[in-house]
This record gives structure tokens, C-alpha cells and sequence, in this order.
């Protein structure tokens, strides 16, 4: 019997799979490591209070970003008025303004003695905080409104995307039937748009979970909080990872709702996707629906941004930058280019697996792997960084051994601590996006080239080579530009995992924010929101592309 001949590509998809399972794995082995007291000190003390705080912030993100998402693309769609395109494409800004960054915002921005709050006092005839200030925003409340300003966006682009490609006839025949442009929206169009809602709300919440810096700044200890704390402050790693497990629980039930929103869900129609016609404003109700619109771009992206720009500018006049935020800049770079690098290769190993495998009348493996290795991009940050301590120790172990073995040097640690842990930890974390970038690309790419390429005897790795991608050089750019930028702007994982004295400009602004130096963060905080503005642009050009072409 011949031997099925090595396919490298189906050994590089697994290999990144088992990579992607040795956290959750280890996870739950650390866990287990903890004595029954420990969990009982944490049922006690910790996890109620954390995991109360976690449901309800997220439970109220979820309503306020279904809210103003669904709302917001609801208005650009199905109404015409001045500046509508242009509110379009700025209800995405907020996409740029990381949460953490926000919160640093927002917090100098409504002090006491801040600029909100001194206007205030001046208008009213106050000249103290004594005799008149706001209530803190730092508590649970607080923390949802921020988070939702600046998450509905993810609920904007799925449902505006949905709503731009509903038949119009459905609409239009309910519009026959004597229903209002209210009632058109409450029992047609909304129904509709229920599965991008959920998909855009599961990755609002995600997020929201993801967060460490908004939350910790706002006073509310989350689930992700604790982990981060146990950990740094207590250095219990049994303790961190049973509340990681907890909060790995709850990602996955989140998971489960959103799957089932989707599947619930089955629409069809056999009329053409043709666009509604928008109904056109006029006078006071084009005012109030461009005023409408506008509110979120300005509390989600206006204020933070230009806020950060003048202190980012009196920083500069005054002090010039530091020579320690330079270096922050460049090992947050440095890190992103050098993760991205990764990223993008082990993506299209996986990627270009799953296309050999269904080309063979297969693939039942590779998109198993396939799936696995998108499943980071739902594993907070702390979560994934608390995982990967147990395997890393390991393989330091190992090192240290056959180190001795070899010439008898002394152990080292070579991944714990170092740039390399935060390169694997990057790419565990934004694997999907390139892996689902480029299988997207490779679908548009028709298999009959695969055929050709096959019969004039071309290898699986020329095909790639000299076929695919020269095609895909679109769909590469652009997750690449999406993993470079989500890695300079990751905060929980470089947190826990970075070197001793390597500062980005994450963990460099999260540090003067701990501190109270607002002013002195502006400059990196700024840089970070420039950064992420980039893919926005992206996004609103191919908004604007869909629109040309309705």
C-alpha cells in the first residue's frame, strides 16, 4: 500500500491549531493546579463583585450600541439629508479611539478642574469645584456610555451593510400596505437586519471584554481587571487562570447566543437586492436628523481626538517629545511590523491549506484547523496572555536543559519576558483576521486557474508563488494593515506579557495615565488614534465604492 505523500501546508494548519489550543489547554491545567481554598477565596471575594460588574457592563454596551448602531444606519440609509454622506462614513471614526484611549480622554476632559467642567462653573457664576462640579464618570454607568460610544460602530457597519442590500420591494410592498417609515423599520427592515445586529453586537461585546485600560481607569473591576491584577500584583497564576477560565466561559456562552441569533434567523427572497429609494428631509427634521447622527461621531471620535491633539500640541511646544516615548514608538512599530510579519505567513499557510484541501474534494481537516485558528480574535487579550505562561515556561524548561546538556551554560529564559512571547501572543490573537482576509481573496479567485496551473505540472507552492498571489495582493494589503494596527494598539496581552523596561505606546500611556500625567500620554495616545484611522479610511472608501455602484 503507497503511502499518502506529506503535504506541508495541511502540517502547517494543524501545527498553527495546536499552537492556537495550548493556552485554552494550559488554562485549564493551571486552574486546576489552584487548591480548593483558593477557589473558594475567589467565589468569596473576587469573582462576585467581578463577575456582577462584567454581565452588567455588558449588558448595558449591548443595549446601547444595538441602539445607536442600528439607529444610526438606519438614518444614513433610509433618509436623504445634508451632510448624510458625510455622516456615512464619519459614524465609523470612533473605530479609531481605542477604549482605554477614550477613557484617558475623557477623564481629564469631565474633571473637576477640566475644561467641561470650568465652562460650566463660568456660565453658571461659579468660580470653585466646592460650589459646583459634575458627578465622577468613574463607576459601572460611566463606563457603559463610554464603551458604547465608542463600540457602536461595530453594529453600524453590519447592519448599514445589510440594509443597503435588503430587497427593495419588501419594503416597498409594505410601504403599499399603508405602513409608515416608523412601522417599515419595526417590522421589516429590523427583523431583517437580526442577524448582522448579532454579529455586530458579539463583536462589540468581545471587545468591551477585551478591555482592560477603560475599565481599570473608570474605577469597575471587570473579570478582565481581576486577571490582570492576580497576576501582576500577587503573581498568583493558579488564581489568575481560574478566573481567566471563568471569563473564557462566558466569551464562549457569548459565542453560543450569537450563533443562535444567526441560525434563528432564515430570510430569502427571490426579488433583486435593489437598494430602498431614501425619503428626502427637509427644513427642522434635516437639522434634527443630522444632529441625531452627529452625536455619537462627536462623543465616540470629536472630543477625544481634539482633545488629544491640543494636549499632544502643548505638550510638544512646551517640552519637546521625550526620548523614552521615541523609544516607545519604535519598539511599537517594531513589534507590529515583526508580528504582522508572522501573522500574515501563518495565515496563508492556513489559508492556502483549506484551498489545496476543498480543491481535492476534502478539507474537513484544514477548515477544522481553519477554525481554531480564528478563534483568538474571541479570547480577550489577559485571557490568551495568562495561557500562553504555562507552555512558554515550559519550553524555557526544555531550552534550559538542552542548553546544559550541550555546553553546560546556565539556564535563561528565552521566550518568557521576551519580544518573542509578544510576536506569538500577537499572533495567536489576530490569526483570524488574516486568515479570514485571505481566504476571502482566494474566493474570488476562480479554481479553474488552480486546474491550469495543475495540468502544466505546477507545484502547490509555485501555484501560490507565481499564480495566487499576484491576485491576492489586495486582500494582503489590507489584513495586513488591519493586524499592524490592532498590534500597536493591544494593550492587555503586552501588559502582562512584555519584557522588563520595553514600553509601546499602549503600555506607555496606560503607565501616565496610572499616574496622573495626563499630558504627558497625549502625544502616544494621539499617535495610536492616527494609526487607526487608517483602516476607517479604508473601510469609508469602500463604503462609498458600494454606494457608487447602487
Amino acid at each position: 500500500m503507497m503511502l499518502k505523500k506529506w503535504n506541508p501546508w495541511l502540517t502547517g494548519a494543524v501545527l498553527a491549531a495546536l499552537m492556537m489550543l495550548a493556552p485554552v489547554l494550559a488554562l485549564a491545567w493551571s486552574a486546576v493546579q489552584g487548591s480548593a481554598g483558593l477557589w473558594g477565596h475567589l467565589w468569596a471575594n473576587v469573582l462576585p463583585t467581578a463577575l456582577f460588574n462584567t454581565v452588567v457592563l455588558l449588558l448595558g454596551v449591548g443595549v446601547l450600541v444595538t441602539v445607536l448602531g442600528t439607529g444610526s444606519a438606519w438614518l444614513v440609509t433610509a433618509y436623504r439629508f445634508p451632510g448624510q454622506r458625510l455622516l456615512s462614513w464619519a459614524l465609523l471614526l470612533p473605530l479609531a479611539v481605542p477604549t482605554y484611549i477614550a477613557a484617558y480622554a475623557y477623564l481629564d476632559v469631565l474633571h473637576p478642574l477640566g475644561p467641561v467642567q470650568g465652562l460650566i462653573r463660568e456660565l453658571l457664576g461659579y468660580s470653585s469645584p466646592r460650589e459646583f462640579r459634575l458627578p465622577d464618570i468613574r463607576h459601572l454607568a460611566g463606563c457603559i456610555v463610554l464603551l458604547g460610544f465608542v463600540l457602536y460602530p461595530y453594529v453600524y457597519l453590519t447592519t448599514r451593510a445589510l440594509f443597503m442590500t435588503q430587497a427593495a420591494g419588501l419594503l416597498e410592498a409594505a410601504r403599499t400596505l399603508g405602513a409608515t417609515r416608523a412601522q417599515l423599520f419595526r417590522r421589516v427592515a429590523l427583523p431583517l437586519a437580526r442577524p448582522a445586529i448579532a454579529v455586530g453586537v458579539a463583536l462589540a461585546l468581545l471587545e468591551a471584554l477585551n478591555d482592560i485600560g477603560a475599565s481599570e481607569f473608570l474605577g469597575v473591576q471587570t473579570l478582565t481587571v481581576s486577571i490582570y491584577t492576580t497576576w501582576v500584583s500577587r503573581g498568583d497564576l493558579p488564581g489568575a487562570a481560574q478566573i481567566a477560565l471563568a471569563m473564557l466561559l462566558l466569551v464562549a456562552l457569548l459565542l453560543m447566543l450569537e450563533k443562535r441569533g444567526r441560525r434563528r434567523q432564515r430570510y430569502a427572497s427571490t426579488l433583486r437586492p435593489r437598494p430602498m429609494q431614501p425619503q428626502t428631509l427637509r427644513g427642522g427634521m434635516a437639522v434634527l436628523a443630522f444632529v441625531l447622527g452627529a452625536m455619537p461621531v462627536l462623543i465616540g471620535f470629536l472630543v477625544p481626538a481634539t482633545y488629544l491633539g491640543w494636549e499632544a500640541l502643548q505638550r510638544m511646544r512646551v517640552a519637546g517629545v521625550s526620548p523614552q516615548l521615541l523609544q516607545a514608538l519604535w519598539n511599537t512599530l517594531g513589534i507590529a511590523l515583526a508580528a504582522t510579519v508572522v501573522v500574515m505567513a501563518v495565515g496563508l499557510v492556513v489559508a492556502w491549506a483549506v484551498r489545496l484541501a476543498q480543491a481535492r474534494r476534502g478539507g474537513g481537516l484544514a477548515s477544522a484547523c481553519s477554525r481554531v485558528t480564528s478563534l483568538g480574535y474571541a479570547i480577550p487579550g489577559t485571557v490568551l496572555a495568562i495561557g500562553l505562561l504555562v507552555p512558554m515556561g515550559a519550553a524555557d524548561a526544555l531550552f534550559a536543559e538542552l542548553r546544559s546538556a550541550i555546553d553546560g551554560g546556565r539556564a535563561q529564559m528565552f521566550l518568557m519576558g521576551s519580544v518573542v512571547a509578544l510576536v506569538l501572543a500577537y499572533t495567536l490573537r489576530f490569526l483570524a483576521i488574516a486568515v479570514g482576509g485571505i481566504e476571502a481573496g482566494l474566493a474570488r479567485v476562480p479554481s479553474s486557474l488552480d486546474h491550469a496551473a495543475s495540468n502544466l505540472g505546477e507545484t502547490s507552492g509555485g501555484m501560490l508563488r507565481r499564480v495566487h498571489l499576484p491576485l491576492l495582493q489586495p486582500a494582503l494589503a489590507a489584513a495586513a494593515l488591519l493586524v499592524f494596527v490592532d498590534t500597536m494598539k493591544e494593550l492587555p496581552a503586552t501588559l502582562v506579557l512584555r519584557p522588563m523596561n520595553f514600553e509601546t505606546l499602549a503600555t506607555w500611556l496606560y503607565a501616565e495615565a496610572a499616574r496622573g500625567t495626563y499630558e504627558e500620554g497625549a502625544v502616544a495616545a494621539l499617535l495610536i488614534v492616527l494609526s487607526g484611522l487608517l483602516p476607517v479610511v479604508l473601510l469609508a472608501r469602500a463604503g462609498a465604492a458600494h454606494g457608487a455602484q447602487r
